[in-house]
C-alpha cells in the first residue's frame, strides 16, 4: 500500500448515475408507459487521491465496473459530475476527451478479449502512441521495448499475436500498453479474477511496484477481499447501484459499521481460526435494480433493519476520520 503524504484530490465524483434503459416492442419503447431503467449506478459520490489505490467491492452487478467505466467514459454516463484534475469531463468535446484519456488508462479483467488477436504485441503496446502522435517509429519501438521490459516481457517476444501468450503474459502486455502513455489515473477492472492464483499474486506485486516506479494512481475494481486488502489504501464498498461506505482499508476489515459490509466480510475464506469472523447469513434475494427497493436498498435482506429503512433513503457522510457511511443505525 502506498503512503499518502498530502491527500490531493485526482478525481472526485459527484452524483454519477448510469441507467440502462430496458426497450421493448418493433419501436423500441413502451407505447403509453414510461420506458423501465435498470439503475446500475445511482448517485455515486467519492474522492481519490493522487498517489492512492481506491478499491471498489461488493457482489456482482453492484454496479462497480459501470462505475469505472463511466468515469472514463467508455459507457457514457445519465447524470453526475466527474472532475479530473477539476475539468469535468463529463462536459468535454470528443478532442478535449481524446486529450484528458492520455491521463487516463484501463486495464480489463479478459487479458485475450481485450488484445486485439491479429495485431503482434509490439503494435498492441504501440497502439495508444500511434493514434496521439507520440515520437516518430524509432522512439515509438524503442518505447515499446522498455514497457516491455518493465512489465517483465522479454522484447525477443514482440512480435508474437496474443494467443502465443499465457494469461499473466497477456495481462501484463494489457497493462504495458496502458501504460504507453505515462498516464496518472490507471482503472484497474478486476484484472486478476482470470488468471490462476499462483499468477495472481505476481501481477499484484507488479502493479504496486509499477505504482511507486510512475507515481500513478489506481482505482482497483475488485470481488476477491483478500487482494483488496492486499493492495488498497481505502476501500469503498457498493451495493446495488450505491456507496454505502468508504473506509481506510485496516479500518474498514478490522471494524466495518455497515451491515453489508459485515456480512461482505464474514463471508470471506479465512485460513486461521483467530481471524474468523461470526458469519452473518443475509435472507432473501438480491434485488434487481431495474425496481430497486424503496428507502435503504438493503433493508429487504439487513437482519437490523428499522420502519425507517423502507421508507428514508440513508445519505452517505462522515462518520470519523474519513470513515464514510450510509446507514441509519450510525
Amino acid at each position: 500500500m502506498t503512503v499518502i503524504a498530502e491527500r490531493e484530490p485526482l478525481m472526485e465524483i459527484s452524483n454519477l448515475k448510469k441507467y440502462f434503459p430496458i426497450k421493448q416492442g418493433i419501436l423500441n419503447r413502451l407505447k403509453g408507459k414510461a420506458t423501465p431503467v435498470v439503475k446500475a449506478v445511482d448517485d455515486v459520490n467519492f474522492t481519490i487521491y493522487k498517489g492512492e489505490t481506491l478499491a471498489l467491492v461488493g457482489e456482482s452487478g453492484c454496479g462497480k465496473s459501470t462505475t469505472g467505466r463511466s468515469l472514463l467514459r467508455l459507457i457514457e454516463p445519465t447524470a453526475g459530475k466527474v472532475l479530473f484534475e477539476g475539468k469535468n469531463i463529463l462536459e468535454h468535446s470528443s478532442q478535449e476527451l481524446k486529450r484528458a484519456r492520455r491521463e487516463m488508462q484501463i486495464v480489463f479483467q479478459d487479458p485475450y478479449a481485450s488484445l486485439h488477436p491479429r495485431m503482434t504485441v509490439a503494435e498492441i503496446i504501440a497502439e495508444p502512441l500511434h493514434i496521439h502522435k507520440v515520437g516518430t517509429l524509432a522512439e515509438r519501438e524503442k518505447r515499446v521495448e522498455s514497457l516491455m521490459e518493465t512489465v517483465g516481457l522479454s522484447t525477443r517476444m514482440k512480435n508474437r499475436y496474443p494467443h502465443e501468450f499465457s494469461g499473466g503474459q497477456r495481462q501484463r502486455i494489457g497493462i504495458a500498453k496502458a501504460l504507453a502513455l505515462n498516464p496518472k489515473l490507471v482503472i484497474c477492472d478486476e484484472p486478476v479474477s482470470a488468471l490462476d492464483v499462483s499468477v495472481q499474486a505476481q501481477v499484484i506485486n507488479l502493479f504496486q511496484d509499477l505504482q511507486k516506479e510512475f507515481n500513478l494512481t489506481y482505482l482497483f475494481i475488485s470481488h476477491d477481499l483478500s487482494v483488496v486488502k492486499h493492495i488498497s489504501d481505502r476501500v469503498g464498498v457498493m451495493y446495488l447501484g450505491k456507496l454505502v461506505e468508504i473506509a481506510k482499508t485496516e479500518e474498514l476489515f478490522s471494524s466495518p459499521k455497515h451491515p453489508y459490509t459485515k456480512a461482505l466480510l464474514s463471508a470471506r475464506p479465512m485460513i486461521h481460526d483467530k481471524d474468523r469472523m461470526e458469519r452473518i447469513f443475509l435472507e432473501g434475494e438480491l434485488p434487481t435494480p431495474l425496481n430497486p427497493p424503496s428507502g435503504c436498498r438493503f433493508h429487504t435482506r439487513c437482519p437490523f433493519k428499522m420502519e425507517r429503512c423502507a421508507v428514508e433513503e440513508p445519505i452517505i457522510k462522515d462518520f470519523e476520520d474519513g470513515h464514510q457511511l450510509a446507514c441509519h443505525l450510525i
